[in-house]
């Protein structure tokens, strides 16, 4: 009766719980405001045999509802062995605002190397990064610039996944969906802690006050999240841009084992949050995953189900009422399913996560 009592009660902080965070959710429809001042930012692209992604990023990058003479694009090749390099001197030599470096000599391994050598040799001082194979939306530039006004530090803006077929795309869709909500919501209620390094942008004297990457070293990933804790740290000002049309989108990984390398890697800076993020994650995924396996004990107690109904409810109400935001649909019958799957991955991904380091690109 103690732990019926106790998983009730678990169930109703989890059900009061997602109607806050789904009250701190963003709408992201906010307007520009109606003098728009246009800053010089810097794009900082690293990329990895990604010849076949550069496609669709220059059209993005192309039609920004910005001037052109107020933003450059610096593509930093990290040792591609396809074409990327070729594909991407040829698409910016006729524009005047793109550069094509290769890395030499960089300062820190991996992608966090990459990036560290394009934003030494950007030009600006407001600093934007995303991934060779996103495909930023027209009000990218404005919503930072926007934001960048108000003299934030550090912004990170959503960064969905195209939703499409097969059951890969929608376990990741549905991921990115459940974790910006605690990310977005987190951040409004002044508690930041991660990032999607796609969709961030940073003033770059508070970029060379952290150290740059120097202190976010803990894993081959983290050149969002950890440069998100050092930020908070340094009592920087971190915020999020909400402007319609200033998010950034990508495809999802489309095997098994890449979606599992990827979440390993994602799990792994995880394990270096700041103990008070650490906690407050934990917390509410262990009373997740504690309701949801409630359903076990139904054959000793039909009330037992009561704990995983109150559960379910609040997965509909903050999943119903906040995708859309995301470019998102899940179907109703769909959630439940996909939420069980969500938490049974978050067991196999903080397992996963202890195996060694994993390149950020093979």
């Amino acid at each position: 009766m103690i732990l019926l009592i106790i998983l009730l009660f678990i169930g109703l902080i989890i059900l009061l719980i997602d109607i806050i965070l789904l009250a701190s959710f963003p709408d992201f429809t906010k307007k520009p405001g109606e003098s728009t001042n246009y800053l010089n930012m810097s794009i900082v692209i690293a990329m990895k045999n990604e010849a076949r992604n550069l496609e669709n990023l220059f059209p993005s990058l192309e039609t920004q509802n910005y001037p052109k003479d107020k933003f450059e694009v610096i593509l930093i090749d990290d040792d591609s062995t396809d074409n990327s390099y070729q594909k991407a001197v040829e698409f910016s030599n006729a524009k005047a605002n793109y550069r094509v470096l290769k890395t030499k000599d960089k300062k820190y391994p991996g992608k966090k190397g990459a990036l560290d050598f394009g934003i030494c040799n950007a030009k600006y001082h407001n600093i934007l990064i995303t991934d060779a194979d996103c495909m930023p939306a027209q009000s990218w530039l404005a919503g930072y610039s926007e934001k960048f006004s108000e003299n934030f530090d550090f912004l990170f803006g959503i960064a969905p996944f195209i939703q499409s077929k097969g059951i890969i795309n929608k376990i990741s869709c549905f991921e990115n969906l459940r974790s910006s909500i605690l990310t977005f919501s987190f951040a409004k209620l002044e508690l930041p802690y991660s990032a999607a390094a796609r969709n961030m942008g940073f003033k770059k004297s508070s970029f060379e006050k952290l150290g740059g990457f120097s202190n976010a070293m803990q894993t081959i990933s983290g050149d969002d999240d950890l440069l998100i804790r050092e930020a908070v740290n340094q009592n920087m000002k971190i915020g999020i841009v909400d402007l319609e049309n200033s998010f950034v989108l990508s495809n999802s990984k489309t095997t098994f084992s890449e979606y599992l390398n990827q979440k390993a890697r994602h799990t792994k800076t995880s394990l270096h949050y700041l103990p008070v993020h650490k906690l407050l994650l934990g917390a509410w995924h262990l009373s997740n995953i504690l309701t949801l396996f409630s359903l076990i004990l139904i054959p000793l107690n039909p009330l037992f189900g009561l704990p995983f109904l109150l559960k379910i409810c609040g997965d509909l109400i903050a999943v119903l009422f906040s995708q859309r935001r995301l470019k998102y649909n899940f179907k109703l019958y769909e959630i439940p399913l996909l939420q069980l799957i969500y938490e049974l991955f978050l067991i196999v991904n903080f397992l996963n996560s202890f195996r060694k380091t994993i390149p950020w690109k093979g």
